[in-house]
């Protein structure tokens, strides 16, 4: 398992829109599980149906979505299922949260919830993280994203 944190002033990290582009649009593979979301889409539908405590939508709508509005997220926890995994498992479980989850910050890096694959976070509009069971991912974004830096590396600071 690896993850990436991009904190410096690159154009763009607070908005998914790129970060679906550094990992070569990869989410479109999952099911997303979007909680402790804070973010401002002016489309009416969007902002409902993410001012709830948990949205669920495949990775085909999550990237449609960003195709239409490609908004800034201040806070949210994007947490990505494999397909065979439903809904009715994955609230099994704790919602993973943004602000009050120390895991992010501790090496060994992880995920919080169990069944997921990736987890994205938008800390506060001021970062992103991004950790992956898939090295690939990682790997890939932060080739693509040059002012990343390695989250477990960045712990050790």
């Amino acid at each position: 398992m690896k993850g990436a944190i991009l904190e410096k002033s690159e154009n763009g990290f607070t908005f998914l829109k790129n970060i679906f582009l550094f990992i070569r649009n990869a989410q479109i593979e999952y099911n997303w599980l979007i909680t402790a979301c804070e973010c401002y889409p002016e489309n009416r539908s969007y902002a409902e149906m993410l001012s709830k405590e948990y949205c669920w939508i495949s990775g085909k709508q999550l990237t449609e979505m960003v195709n239409e509005e490609n908004f800034q997220w201040i806070w949210g926890v994007l947490s990505a299922f494999p397909p065979n995994i439903s809904l009715e498992e994955v609230l099994k479980y704790q919602l993973p949260e943004a602000d009050g989850y120390s895991g992010f910050w501790k090496n060994p890096i992880s995920i919080q919830h169990p069944l997921a694959e990736i987890e994205l976070v938008a800390w506060d509009g001021s970062l992103t993280i991004l950790i992956s069971k898939k090295d690939t991912i990682i790997e890939e974004f932060q080739r693509n994203s040059p002012l990343s830096e390695d989250l477990e590396k960045y712990n050790k600071r």
